[in-house]
């Protein structure tokens, strides 16, 4: 790839997918950001204008769809998404924080085992059984801080705040704090 190439991608590390958009100003950074991106649907990954992408890892399934609004900033997060997960604008996620959208295996033993098997040269091509997924949604204004896990099926409210360290297993109402594993309401966000 040129260099007057590279310069035009907002991925320093040459041609973004062709299943994925970033808007003006979006930047990419990280060798590893499509490392496990193994979306199939066309725009199965659309990040807005003027965001920062920094060590993000996007492992998208063959079915999943993944939508990153304006103005927003991560860093060195994970973002699992088999089914569906939506980030609005102006959010921030720091350092080592997960978001998954699936359990990504089968959570009752037997199933858990035929799909190690599935997953294994063993398996021959045999089938996956099937994995629960739920959409996860963040609306915008949101921070989230380092360390954080968030799981399926959460919706989390316009200009909340997430604690470090925080696991989020339920909805989090609008601007509103959070903390702890499980995380549990701490009261408003202060202005």
């Amino acid at each position: 790839m040129s260099d007057d190439a590279r310069q035009r991608s907002p991925w320093d590390q040459g041609s973004l997918p062709e299943n994925v958009r970033a808007g003006v100003g979006t930047a990419i950074i990280g060798d590893l950001a499509f490392k496990r991106f193994y979306a199939k649907l066309p725009e199965a990954l659309v990040i807005g204008e003027g965001c920062t992408m920094e060590l993000v890892h996007f492992d998208v399934g063959p079915k999943g769809r993944m939508v990153v609004g304006n103005y927003c900033y991560f860093t060195n997060a994970v973002l699992l998404c088999e089914d569906r997960v939506e980030i609005g604008n102006y959010v921030v996620i720091g350092w080592n924080t997960t978001i998954a959208d699936s359990d990504f295996h089968p959570i009752e033993p037997a199933k858990r085992m035929a799909d190690a098997i599935a997953c294994s040269p063993l398996g021959k091509g045999q089938p996956r059984p099937p994995i629960a997924t739920q959409p996860v949604i963040i609306e915008d204004n949101v921070w989230i801080g380092p360390q954080v896990t968030i799981l399926k099926g959460v919706r989390i409210g316009h200009g909340a705040w997430i604690e470090p360290g925080s696991v989020i297993t339920r909805d989090v109402p609008p601007m509103s704090r959070m903390m702890g594993n499980p995380a549990r309401l701490m009261g408003p966000v202060s202005a």
